[in-house]
């Protein structure tokens, strides 16, 4: 029984990959395609050819290549990951690095005294000149690093 209706189904396939497309416009302008000439004209079918099938490499790979080609792209993907996690680390660096430095220069154009520790550990306050100093300084700083 599977066998009489495989044949037949095999038959009606056959025939239907053979089936002519026709293509015409009626009297109101309608683009109309069917498998059936239009009655009463007499006109040569239009024959819709497929496209060859995309050419691939000329030889199939083996396992061997393939496994080749997925580890390549694992490691790929890896290096990748792992630059971008740097790019990112690296701004975040950046990121905080301005954010001191703006808080810092903040402080010193605030006017209040600043104490810093000389080579012996004693505590000294910045006097003017210096203060001018390092608001130039960090000044530039910002100019250059932080935008």
């Amino acid at each position: 029984m599977n066998r009489i209706a495989l044949a037949v189904f095999a038959l009606l396939a056959a025939t239907l990959a053979n089936a002519e497309i026709y293509q015409w416009k009626d009297a109101n302008g309608k683009t109309i395609y069917s498998d059936q000439p239009p009655v009463g004209v007499v006109r040569q079918p239009k024959k819709i050819e497929t496209p060859p099938p995309a050419e691939s490499k000329s030889t199939p790979q083996t396992l061997a290549d393939r496994d080749l080609d997925f580890r390549k792209r694992q490691k790929e993907a890896e290096e990748s990951a792992e630059k971008a996690k740097k790019e990112q680390s690296t701004a975040a660096d950046k990121k905080q690095f301005c954010e001191n430095t703006r808080r810092r220069l903040q402080a010193l154009e605030s006017g209040e005294r600043i104490a810093l520790l000389d080579d012996k550990g004693e505590r000294y306050y910045m006097d003017d000149a210096q203060r001018e100093q390092e608001i130039a300084k960090l000044r530039q700083n910002i100019g250059s690093n932080c935008k």
